[in-house]
């Protein structure tokens, strides 16, 4: 019970910072896509759960501090999405493609390989139409 209790807090407070979805433009090739930026922990933390549908070209940017080693898990997913892990250069590092939702707990994690400063996520499959691969620049401004 305490353990639902806690995430009950977590989650209205996330809700709570969520309030203000920002949105940028995000470059991949010739493709443009529309990305919400989580660029605090409330909205890290919520990232894309309970999503029932992610449009072609709609995603999540998350914004770190620093470039490191990140970790993301699938956790009250409803969809299965690509996990992009991308450096302090804007230079793909790692890709987890189709990565499905969590049916039961512990939810394993997926952890990148090299350090990366920004994680985007998309729909499954949508890395592989796009032939995204390591190395990759992908181009977005994150505005103050």
């Amino acid at each position: 019970m305490k353990k639902y209790l806690i995430v009950l807090v977590l989650l209205s407070c996330v809700f709570c910072s969520a309030s203000e979805v920002k949105l940028i433009p995000l470059y991949i090739g010739s493709n443009t896509f529309t990305v919400e930026i989580a660029d605090t922990p409330g909205k890290r933390s919520l990232g894309l759960m309970y999503r029932e549908y992610i449009p072609d070209n709609y995603g999540m940017l998350f914004l770190f501090d620093e470039e490191e080693y990140q970790s993301f898990w699938m956790m009250n997913c409803k969809v299965s999405l690509d996990i992009i892990y991308i450096d302090s250069g804007k230079r793909v590092v790692d890709i987890y493609p189709s990565v499905p939702p969590c049916k039961k707990e512990p939810c394993p994690s997926y952890m990148s390989r090299k350090p990366a400063q920004y994680v985007l996520e998309l729909r499954a499959n949508r890395a592989k139409e796009l032939n995204l691969k390591p190395g990759d620049y992908i181009s977005f401004s994150i505005g103050k």
